[in-house]
């Protein structure tokens, strides 16, 4: 079966996991119950057998739409036919207690809103990345499929027949006509008793509209992009593991960052520098209660950092350490992009970027949030002797290359914000502290960069010391107050990176490319769009320039590359395609930033 754009995809979730919903009515992605557990459908990674769930009208010359509920993460697929319009509303019932209609489940509801339309459903879960086989018990209310390590019910009213290791029906509704599927976890050594009501139905539908609404009523962002932040905020909830307060960066793995190429990466784990991004996004509009979990996670991983006190830059979503990276030969990979990979092996590796991320995260919390404790504040003290102690050290980098280590200008920067961060809070709240030690070595990473991380014959901040590479990371040094915007030395780096590649910049048509790839050598092969979050950085920068007018065109630019339901992939193709893991957060966490700056400064302006 042909591939479904990446861009053609919705998303539903319950703060467990996310499920990938195409246009043609095909759940393509759904790793059950948890972000990082094992795919029961992945037919996104291998469309012959990864497994999907789709139900879509018989009929030719069918024409497709699809929507959010309003405020909501309720999709709605709407089929246009011939005979009639008939859609499928999904999502994952939320705001229950983990006890009766608590189970993670996946709710599809069928209903013809006008005329008479014949549907077919299939079914054909591949439990554990298509690794697994299982058995298929089909009963009077559904079906029953049984692996080794997981069970699934599917309920429905519909007759079901067995469809290879799956299940398959037809059905015809007429106007006003529902038909309803759920599946759902089986528990431990429970039998197939499949049963659900309508009623029911309606129970978790409304209570789970009515969550959503609740939640992002505490949004306090009113500016002039607020439909754009709200569907942002909504996506950066749903990619929040309820349990411990994690953050995954997307909810995908191996999305190719260039299809047919190797930059494929498994993006279902808590990154430091995203997570903190994402707090800061989300913080900034309103929302307390994420950053406050995730600052409980973040203390969690102070508690345990490693003997010579320092941090990995990934975790787990349960905080555990080893993510180890493997392949999966058996997957073609999204049009025949290979290798699939799983776990990921940048896990171990030196990103001295992460205590900056970390520690302005926590400085901006304490300020908005809530007051940090005391014993946090004790871990954080260690963190920042340790960069005191490394952060002379080459390392591997905001991009995570695999070339090798260098000296990266972003990494260097971080530092120096880990130790400004840990100033300015112990200033704030009268912590003790090594503070002339910090201050003598915040102001040894200042001039560092200024004499080695800037080339007077590019008249820009390069990519790493010694190289004449550009770097688009460089862009946060504004946001960061590293510099003021207005400093000469920060314009002249603006205007070096806003040309267009060919005249040695990073911009293309007001998309920015991290860096380029012919000319920094990062150990991988093949080609990668622009990264959509560096544009989102780009609009920062040229909004704290004051050169607001082109900062809003580049912004409404960039708009205009979301798909159909306002979500980012990682990187845009050259053809305008999505390209690499979806949605991914950091992405919608700048938007959410820039949207917010741009605004103020748009309403400053009168």
């Amino acid at each position: 079966m042909a591939y479904q754009p990446i861009e053609n995809y919705g998303i539903i979730g319950d703060m467990h996991s996310v499920a990938l919903v195409g246009m043609d009515g095909s759940i393509d992605w759904l790793c059950f119950p948890h972000f990082d557990s094992p795919s029961i459908f992945a037919a996104i990674l291998d469309g012959a057998k990864g497994g999907r769930f789709k139900i879509a009208p018989t009929a030719s010359g069918v024409t497709r739409k699809q929507i959010y509920w309003p405020d909501t993460n309720v999709l709605i697929t709407r089929f246009f036919s011939p005979e009639g319009v008939g859609e499928v509303t999904d999502y994952m019932p939320v705001g229950f207690p983990k006890n009766g209609h608590g189970r993670h489940q996946l709710i599809r509801r069928v209903t013809v809103v006008r005329g008479e339309v014949t549907f077919r459903a299939e079914c054909s879960p591949a439990f554990d990345y298509a690794r697994e086989e299982h058995e298929t018990e089909i009963t009077a209310e559904g079906a029953c499929f049984h692996s080794a390590h997981l069970n699934l019910e599917l309920a429905t009213r519909v007759p079901l027949e067995q469809h290879g290791a799956g299940v398959a029906a037809e059905f015809t509704l007429g106007e006003e006509e529902t038909a309803v599927f759920a599946l759902r976890e089986v528990e431990t050594g429970a039998g197939c008793d499949v049963s659900f009501s309508e009623k029911e139905e309606t129970v978790l539908f409304e209570q789970t509209v009515g969550y959503w609404r609740r939640w992002l009523s505490q949004c306090t962002y009113r500016g002039r992009w607020r439909e754009e932040v709200y569907r942002s905020a909504l996506a950066l909830k749903l990619l929040t593991f309820e349990p411990t307060g994690a953050i995954v960066a997307a909810p995908t793995c191996s999305l190719p960052e260039g299809v047919g190429g190797e930059r494929n990466w498994d993006y279902r784990y808590t990154w430091i520098r995203d997570a903190a991004f994402t707090l800061y996004g989300l913080l900034r509009i309103g929302f307390t209660e994420e950053a406050e979990a995730f600052m409980r996670w973040l203390e969690a991983r102070c508690q345990n950092a490693n003997p010579d006190g320092s941090l990995q830059l990934m975790y787990g979503i349960d905080g555990r350490s080893d993510l180890t990276e493997e392949t999966l030969d058996h997957l073609e990979g999204y049009r025949g992009s290979r290798p699939v990979r799983i776990g990921n092996g940048a896990y171990d590796q030196l990103q001295l970027d992460i205590y900056g991320e970390l520690m302005d995260a926590v400085y901006l919390y304490n300020k908005y949030g809530s007051p940090i404790s005391y014993d946090l504040w004790t871990h954080l003290r260690e963190l920042i002797n340790w960069v005191c102690d490394n952060w002379r050290r080459d390392d591997e980098g905001i991009w995570e290359v695999r070339g090798g280590r260098r000296h990266f200008v972003y990494s260097r920067l971080m530092c120096w914000v880990a130790v400004d961060r840990g100033l300015r809070l112990a200033t704030k709240r009268s912590f003790p502290a090594d503070s002339e030690r910090w201050l003598r070595v915040r102001d040894r990473i200042y001039e560092d960069i200024m004499k080695r991380g800037w080339s007077p014959e590019r008249k820009a901040f390069v990519q790493a010391y010694g190289e004449d590479t550009l770097d688009a990371s460089n862009l946060i040094m504004p946001l960061v107050f590293f510099l003021s915007p207005n400093d000469p030395r920060m314009l002249s780096t603006l205007d070096a990176i806003n040309r267009s590649p060919r005249d040695g910049g990073l911009v293309s048509n007001s998309l920015v490319y991290r860096y380029d790839v012919e000319k920094s050598s990062d150990g991988l092969t093949g080609d990668e769009g622009t990264f959509s979050l560096c544009t989102f950085w780009l609009v920062e920068a040229l909004t704290r320039a004051g050169r607001v007018d082109e900062a809003r065109f580049i912004f409404e630019q960039m708009l205009g590359y979301a798909n159909h339901l306002g979500l980012y992939a990682e990187e845009i193709g050259h053809s305008g395609e999505a390209l690499g893991n979806f949605p991914q957060a950091f992405t919608h966490l700048t938007l959410i930033s820039a949207a917010f700056n741009l605004d103020r400064a748009l309403g400053k302006r009168g």
